[in-house]
């Protein structure tokens, strides 16, 4: 039997669930489908939106010669002969065939340059599809030929309205006298797919036993189910899109959000050792010397995760992204050495004042190399005063203590010792 997804594939605009943004009335893509005239473009969204059923509603619906290809098993031969048949069909047929492209993320740069001539050419009309962002993912000269439309994830009332249409129009569904109670779990194991969500329908439906009611509830569905597959590609965007919201809920102070996309990463199978990493960088790049101990503990979490491993690893993470999320917050060492480096690019290689010069030779000591270098252990309070910096730049602020009560310490010391050399 066909599958389900199959079986409920729209036929038309007006069944399309989703992207009212793109194919609602009056919508940009909507529009162009109306006019008859539809630019090249590349469709970037999650799975199960709709990419490959939008392209093939707009050929039918501008009755176009539709030639398909998926990136995972069509090479260069592949794509010129698509494109070498669409040319031919042109003679007869007008022009614009489209060419629909699955996973384009996937082609090499060889394959995606092998398209260009017949785009620019107007041989065929490009459909891409990708989960992945175009930006990264598709080369610039075919891009900049391209329009990008973006899909958003179905809606939870447009995935039970989709699951209450197959009830009612999919003719096997249909006979079966199943009743849907609850639809939390369903929609759960779908991660907003629609294909998954179809596909798992219709798993749960061939439980039925013939000549009984059916009554399709959460624990049934995880039952049946086994386990909800966590939507998270570890290789692609969420991969990218995930460690930041991490990383920016610590930045935030949120703990709460910070333990939440913590647990995104550990339940789709993420490197330990990648999220640990994060965190290192974090405790110095945001926390700082608003709270020096950040760092410490962030070294000692990636320690202790490679001694313990996962599962336990898990209560090790919290620990430290909690402790990030809930310390002071300084960058201002971030910005000190962003600074700095700016400051060598505008200088360049600055001459070391001599009184700073090692000394190892006598000619260097006949050269004045550390000449009036001041020891600072020799000083009350283990410091003196003396230039430290270049001439040309002498006196320039790098560092600027943050706004915290360390850092506040930090400034009143400096503005003590330093007495109007450094404007804090």
């Amino acid at each position: 039997m066909i599958p389900l997804a199959e079986r409920m594939r729209p036929q038309t605009l007006a069944e399309f669930v989703g992207q009212e943004h793109l194919v609602g009335e009056g919508a940009v893509l909507r529009q162009a489908i109306e006019r008859g005239k539809i630019p090249s473009f590349i469709l970037w969204g999650p799975p199960g939106v709709g990419k490959t059923t939008l392209a093939q509603l707009i050929a039918k619906l501008l009755n176009k010669p539709f030639y398909q290809l998926s990136a995972i098993n069509a090479g260069v031969k592949d794509i010129r002969e698509a494109i070498e048949s669409a040319d031919k069909q042109n003679l007869f047929q007008q022009k614009g065939a489209i060419l629909f492209i699955d996973e384009i993320h996937r082609f090499s740069k060889s394959q995606q340059d092998a398209l260009l001539g017949a785009v620019e050419k107007g041989i065929v009309t490009l459909i891409g599809a990708t989960t992945g962002n175009p930006s990264f993912e598709v080369i610039p000269a075919l891009l900049s030929r391209c329009q990008v439309y973006v899909l958003q994830h179905l809606t939870k009332d447009e995935l039970i309205g989709l699951v209450n249409r197959a009830l009612v129009e999919d003719s096997f569904l249909n006979s079966q006298n199943i009743e849907i109670t609850e639809y939390d779990a369903l929609l759960l194991f779908s991660g907003g797919d629609a294909r998954r969500l179809l596909n798992a329908l219709e798993l749960i439906a061939n439980y039925r036993q013939p000549g009984t009611e059916f009554r399709v509830t959460n624990d049934l569905v995880r039952e049946l189910i086994q386990q909800n597959a966590a939507l998270y590609d570890k290789g692609g965007e969420a991969h990218y899109d995930v460690i930041s919201a991490f990383i920016k809920s610590m930045r935030g102070s949120d703990p709460n959000a910070a333990v939440y996309w913590l647990a995104r990463m550990l339940d789709g199978g993420e490197d330990i050792e990648f999220i640990a990493r994060r965190m290192v960088i974090l405790a110095s790049e945001d926390v700082g010397l608003a709270n020096p101990n950040a760092l410490l503990l962030a070294t000692t979490t990636m320690d202790a995760i490679r001694m313990i491993g996962m599962p336990e690893a898990r209560i090790i993470l919290s620990q430290c992204a909690i402790y990030l999320a809930t310390s002071p917050k300084s960058n201002a060492s971030y910005m000190a050495i962003g600074n700095a480096l700016e400051l060598v690019k505008q200088t360049g290689s600055l001459p070391v004042p001599l009184h700073l010069r090692n000394a190892p030779t006598k000619l260097m000591k006949q050269l004045n190399y550390g000449s009036g270098y001041q020891y600072a252990h020799d000083f009350e309070g283990n410091f003196v005063q003396q230039d430290n910096l270049p001439e040309a730049i002498d006196g320039k602020v790098l560092y600027e203590p943050g706004a915290n009560p360390a850092e506040e310490k930090i400034r009143q010391k400096l503005r003590e010792d330093w007495k109007g050399k450094y404007k804090f």
